[in-house]
């Protein structure tokens, strides 16, 4: 009889630690993260722009069509070197940026703060204000 609770108990053993070593990924991960667009006045995107959000390791660039990922809610933020700014939303004077979803609608209050600027939120067409060679961070 004690055999077989020890082999019935070194089977639950093996059953129950067999788990140990499968990797869990879960595939909502891809479905939560929201996708986001930098584009000018113009409706060109913004390529090259450097941005990195919590959830990253790593510096990243938005690619081609100005693109950037992140989750819910987190803060990302991005280097506008070489950009002049926008003080008076002067398409003539300042370097426009939208923050656009995939309808091309602006995302208008997302808090920001920006290194030279200081703190505000997006306007209703996503534009916003920022310095010369600035770095911002935006709470998405």
């Amino acid at each position: 009889m004690k055999k077989i609770f020890l082999g019935l108990g070194a089977m639950v053993m093996a059953f129950a630690l067999s788990g140990c070593d499968i990797e869990y990924h879960d595939d909502d991960d891809e479905e939560a993260l929201t996708t986001l667009f930098l584009v000018d006045q113009y409706g060109h995107s913004y390529e090259g722009i450097p941005y990195r959000c919590d959830s990253m390791n790593y510096w990243e660039h938005t690619p081609a069509n100005g693109e950037f990922s992140f989750l819910e809610p987190e803060k990302c933020e991005f280097d506008f070197s070489g950009l002049e700014g926008n003080y008076d939303n002067s398409p003539s004077r300042d370097d426009i940026i939208y923050i656009i979803d995939y309808y091309d609608h602006g995302k208008g209050g997302i808090a920001y703060e920006c290194e030279a600027f200081g703190v505000s939120s997006t306007y209703g067409d996503g534009s916003f204000e920022y310095d010369r060679d600035d770095r911002c961070l935006f709470y998405l």
